[in-house]
């Protein structure tokens, strides 16, 4: 069978991981008659718009590889049960480039200290046709947002019918190397040099590839001496992209670099809001909290466990609680985390403060012991499986409102007050590295 075929072919190149939770899952429904769309069932509009956002451009250089699938140019995902789920390819001149995920816009883009910049800077180039920042380079660490903002610029573009070109470096190279072997550079360069705004993802993947600089330093050229934007991604600066040439380089730091940084908590819990709502999964404060203190900053990661939710909900009729989200995620969570528990963190606290560990538990109000139990508190939830309520039992406390108080209060302190930010951070690798060696 045709379906099988196809995943066989991805399954070969795809990661074990990626390819049994994601891949394996679409389901192939029909070839085109000129063999350039396939078209694929997909059991939700998650799974559709995570595959699209993480997969899409991947999933299509495989199968051009396959002789039997060299000619594809699209790949459809349609939702099952939706009726007319498959709308037609975009119709604009940058339609023989990956496809834009509808999803990525302004709108769903959460804003944060972190990542306020990148996200002003790409709004006015959209809004005011602004080349004041040309280049923009925006570098940060993988799973942070950036691909969200270069998606987004497109899609408002497009709209604006503009000649929008997003691609990722791999695939630049990988069209470039393409179009040599056929004879078609004349093609090739008036696709990627007349175009209005030039998203390019993933720049770091130049590295070591001199023949694709060499390109890429004309097309660069022409598109900024013509006055064209270039916004540009990467997971570090330009001075530590290994082996770029340094003209690159250079240009590359003509305009505006911009850093993304990780999240803060609240960043955090209101990405897992948003994109919970985007996607119809209702979590309660709680789950929320669980998931935004034991996750890494990484928005895939975020993604990741929200799309495990709910294929649990929808696939295998389990109701969302806390207990589920905690096995969901219990190999998410770092090893040295694991044998954490509040005893650990309260011994290393008493310590670091000089108090007794029986004062945390009592109702005493001193200054130092209510800056030492919030301390506990919020370590408790970062690096323990404790619910609010189990927290709220062993110091003591009336509840578990109690707890979500002392929480809120102590990231509120950590945004306005950088000593005592040093100080958790200090008394969390003190109790980390403690653990570690015990072990």
């Amino acid at each position: 069978m045709v379906k099988n075929k196809i995943l066989e072919i991805f399954k070969k190149d795809i990661n074990k991981n990626y390819y049994e939770n994601y891949i394996s899952q679409l389901n192939f429904k029909k070839l085109s008659d000129d063999n350039k769309t396939i078209t694929f069932e997909i059991p939700n509009k998650y799974l559709s718009n995570y595959i699209k956002t993480k997969f899409l451009d991947t999933l299509k250089q495989i199968l051009k590889k396959n002789p039997t699938f060299k000619n594809i140019e699209n790949i459809n995902l349609s939702i099952l049960g939706e009726k007319n789920s498959m709308k037609k390819q975009n119709t604009n001149k940058s339609k023989d480039i990956v496809s834009f995920n509808k999803s990525y816009t302004f709108e769903n883009f959460v804003v944060g200290p972190s990542n306020e910049e990148a996200y002003t800077v790409c709004k006015t180039i959209v809004e005011k046709n602004s080349k004041q920042y040309n280049p923009v380079f925006i570098y940060s660490s993988t799973g942070l947002g950036k691909t969200h903002l270069l998606q987004s610029v497109g899609n408002c573009l497009l709209e604006k019918n503009k000649n929008v070109l997003y691609i990722s470096a791999e695939n630049f190279m990988n069209d470039y190397t393409y179009s040599i072997k056929i004879d078609s550079m004349p093609k090739f360069r008036e696709k990627y040099r007349k175009c209005d705004i030039l998203l390019l993802d993933d720049v770091a993947f130049l590295t070591n590839k001199p023949h694709t600089q060499d390109e890429f330093f004309h097309t660069f050229n022409e598109l900024h001496s013509s006055n064209k934007q270039i916004i540009m991604t990467s997971d570090r600066l330009p001075s530590k992209i290994h082996n770029l040439v340094d003209r690159l380089q250079t240009r590359f730091e003509w305009g505006l670099i911009i850093d993304i940084k990780p999240p803060q908590l609240k960043t955090k819990i209101d990405i897992i809001k948003k994109k919970s709502e985007l996607n119809g999964i209702i979590l309660d404060d709680e789950i929320i909290q669980y998931i935004a203190l034991n996750i890494d900053s990484s928005i895939r990661e975020i993604e990741s466990i929200l799309v495990r939710i709910n294929a649990s909900v929808n696939l295998l009729n389990q109701n969302i609680d806390l207990g589920l989200v905690k096995e969901l995620l219990k190999n998410q969570i770092s090893e040295k985390n694991k044998f954490i528990t509040i005893v650990d963190i309260i011994e290393t606290i008493t310590k670091e403060l000089n108090i007794k560990s029986q004062d945390l538990k009592s109702s005493k109000r001193t200054a130092k012991i209510v800056k030492a139990r919030r301390i506990v508190i919020y370590l408790s939830r970062k690096l323990t499986y404790n619910s609010m309520p189990e927290i709220a039992k062993y110091l003591r406390m009336k509840n578990h409102s109690s707890i979500s108080k002392n929480i809120k209060k102590t990231e509120q302190l950590i945004d306005e007050d950088k000593d005592f930010e040093q100080l958790i951070n200090s008394i969390k690798k003190k109790i980390e590295t403690t653990k570690i060696q015990d072990n």
